[in-house]
């Protein structure tokens, strides 16, 4: 365990960028708007060179082994699918929705996870938990209820943007319930010692680029584009996100905001990680967790290129309070007696 102010310090750097994170989320979506598979694409290969190079210098350096390169890949296919799938359909939302109501959807990542654990493997839950995760369900209820009224934020967003955003949390809460499976059983062929991290990540964004790229023609398709009409659509993406003369459409912001966005991202996901390796996944989760009220309150806003912001309805508020106050409660600290009886 590190020193109490490196992980502070660590902390504090994961509250940053993940508030920078959420912002850049949906500021990256301002000028690629008709373009968000072409922005899932582009982030999903920016993962595998930088997770494969990782891989290679922990590779040379010994920490991984042969062994754990010659792991089954066929969840790591699976993990793949279903965050491709997860990326589209949360970076098509995100187009679509205000930029407060990302980070709270998001949230309902939680739910699926306790869902699919206890599905896929066997897990049992503690009754605090189990409070904690229909809070967190009530609040993203809340949130999306502040658009049942006229006048309201989210009054005139369609249903299928929304209920898109949550099946994107649906589609990351399996992988990562998959993640795991995959560490539990990586454990037991490698006799006692689990993978790297960077051996599931690198793999899981290899397949994932894969599956972007074969479903683009699919989503595209939902989009209304024929797959005849791909490589156009492609193309414009490209002229947007380089901000060329010729784009037909205004792309104010790219090609600085998608990419810092992607830089940001990344960063997030290593300073996680470096979190984690210091403290613990707890201590992670809930410096994580902090961010979420900040990044509403910032999105909702006057922000560059989202000039007019949003204004947060009472029960959008209510809402948020309650997610958080249900994500405090699933994450507070229990006897390891306890612990090992339910996980």
């Amino acid at each position: 365990m590190s020193s109490s102010p490196a992980i502070a310090a660590a902390s504090a750097a994961v509250v940053a960028l993940a508030v920078a994170n959420r912002v850049l989320y949906k500021l990256a979506l301002v000028p690629l708007k008709q373009y968000p598979f072409f922005l899932a694409q582009l982030t999903t290969f920016g993962y595998v060179a930088v997770y494969f190079s990782i891989l290679y210098a922990r590779y040379r350096a010994g920490v991984v082994t042969g062994d754990m390169l010659a792991l089954p890949k066929r969840r790591l296919a699976a993990i793949g699918l279903l965050e491709a799938l997860g990326l589209a359909a949360g970076m098509s939302a995100g187009a679509m929705l205000p930029g407060p109501a990302i980070p709270i959807l998001s949230q309902s990542f939680l739910v699926w996870q306790l869902i699919f654990s206890a599905l896929l493997l066997g897990r049992t839950y503690s009754m605090r938990q189990i409070i904690g995760c229909f809070l967190v369900a009530s609040g993203v209820i809340l949130a999306v209820a502040s658009g049942a009224n006229e006048g309201q934020f989210l009054s005139e967003v369609k249903f299928i943007w929304l209920a898109l955003m949550v099946a994107s949390s649906a589609f990351q809460a399996g992988a990562s319930i998959l993640k795991e499976s995959v560490f539990i059983d990586g454990a037991k062929r490698l006799k006692g010692r689990r993978p790297d991290i960077f051996v599931v990540n690198s793999f899981g964004s290899g397949f994932q680029a894969l599956f972007v790229f074969l479903l683009l023609p699919l989503l595209s398709n939902l989009k209304g584009i024929k797959f005849a009409e791909l490589p156009a659509y492609l193309n414009g993406g490209a002229e947007c996100f380089l901000n060329v003369d010729d784009s037909l459409i205004d792309c104010g912001g790219a090609p600085f905001l998608p990419l810092l966005f992607i830089l940001v991202n990344m960063a997030f996901n290593i300073a996680l990680l470096n979190l984690v390796k210091m403290s613990s996944a707890l201590v992670a989760s809930l410096t994580a967790t902090s961010a979420v009220p900040i990044s509403i309150y910032i999105l909702s806003l006057p922000l560059p290129y989202i000039p007019h912001g949003a204004e947060l309805s009472s029960s959008f508020i209510l809402g948020g309070v309650v997610l958080l106050m249900g994500l405090i409660i699933y994450n507070l600290p229990q006897s390891s007696k306890k612990q090992s009886k339910i996980e």
